[in-house]
């Protein structure tokens, strides 16, 4: 069977359907590597999915996404940026998704982290002790719900401080009150630009050592920091300046296959949108990696990155969609829809080398399925 695909001049071209991968789902955990895949949320296809109106999700096709993925042996961190957190997940769906979410991973016994922000305060401008207010508010619903935290960058937080030592005293308040250790987050301002300067400097050196000072400075209550900004160097830079007991957790979407791996006797755990959309993949690389098999580690997973690559392109907010259109081929949803309608965010050829790269790298869970689907959206749009 052959792919038909389409370049942005609108010649088509077509390409071999390389048949499905026989993996087989892990019988134990993950050894070697913490590994969470930040998924995304599936809107009901009959709701009012356009820009502004309140998230309506597929409760069904959301949480059945999630075992999907607990079923490969992989994390799960959920109410981020991949579920459309500060892009059409509002409050009160991102907090029913925490409490659902929470209550089907002790189901299954399987590993959960949400995002904690303060996207709920629809002012733009608010002070640093109501920035405060409001990560504790959501810090209360997730840790009443039983899931362990990550404290997302705060689009309020960055508007409102002025110094390095404002972000070191809203840390340290929200921290003192967090029950269990949280995991940090430093996403670039290619993933959002109203991020860019957080943690006091638009400069990465001066950014870095505020960082460092605040998990220090409050290491019982900081499990480690998860990276976001696509730069291997900095992201190396940081995980050798972490004090001990504190873990780096690669969000680099572009080289996480050698951060992965490490060097020097280090190496970063993993907190990946990528991973959402190669599931199956990423749990045989680590289990490649838990018996010392470095090379098949590499081979497995090398190919995805440059599907990751196209997925995460500029402008990066938008891979959201990539990741969806990913799970529609492969069977995870019924239509390739999004809350607010962002599905329409990328391009028919854009979404084309996904396709390709998908095939090439073996992230199509069943090949026929993925064609089919690619097919009729072509020919719903006339090609």
């Amino acid at each position: 069977m052959t792919l038909r695909l389409v370049a942005t001049d609108g010649v088509v071209s077509t390409t071999e359907l390389k048949a499905a991968r026989d993996f087989s789902r892990p019988t134990s955990p993950l050894q070697s590597r913490v590994v969470y895949a930040a998924a995304h949320v599936v809107p009901r296809a009959s709701a009012e999915n356009t820009p502004g109106s309140p998230a309506d999700l597929d409760w069904d096709a959301t949480l059945a996404f999630r075992h999907h993925l607990w079923s490969w042996g992989l994390g799960v961190a959920d109410a981020m940026d991949t579920a459309q957190r500060n892009m059409g997940l509002d409050w009160p769906a991102t907090a029913e998704l925490i409490r659902r979410s929470a209550a089907e991973a002790r189901g299954v016994n399987g590993q959960l982290v949400v995002g904690v922000n303060t996207d709920h305060i629809a002012d733009e401008v608010i002070s640093l002790d109501d920035v405060i207010g409001a990560y504790l508010t959501q810090l209360q619903t997730a840790e009443d719900a039983g899931a362990d935290v990550v404290l997302m960058a705060s689009r309020h937080l960055a508007r409102a401080a002025v110094t390095a030592s404002d972000y070191e005293r809203v840390y340290r308040e929200v921290l003192d009150r967090a029950g269990k250790p949280v995991v940090l987050h430093w996403l670039g301002a290619a993933f959002d630009a109203s991020l860019a300067g957080y943690w006091g400097s638009a400069e990465f050196e001066p950014a870095a050592s505020a960082v460092i000072r605040i998990i220090e400075e409050n290491l019982p209550k900081v499990r480690g920091i998860k990276m976001s900004l696509l730069n291997a160097d900095y992201e190396v830079d940081v995980r050798d300046r972490l004090p001990g007991g504190a873990t780096l957790f690669t969000g680099d979407d572009f080289n996480y296959v050698s951060l992965i791996e490490g060097s020097g006797g280090t190496h970063s755990d993993a907190l990946l949108g990528a991973f959402a959309a190669v599931g199956p993949l990423a749990s045989v690389a680590i289990r490649a990696l838990d018996r010392g098999d470095v090379p098949l580690y590499r081979q497995l997973l090398q190919p995805t990155e440059k599907l990751a690559r196209q997925v995460f392109a500029a402008p990066t907010q938008y891979y959201k969609t990539g990741v969806a259109f990913l799970s529609w081929l492969n069977g995870h949803q019924p239509a390739f829809a999004m809350v607010g309608g962002l599905q329409s965010a990328r391009s028919l050829p854009h979404l084309s080398e996904i396709v390709r790269l998908a095939n090439e790298s073996g992230a199509l869970e069943q090949p026929d399925l993925a064609a089919a689907r690619w097919h009729s959206l072509l020919s719903l749009n006339g090609l």
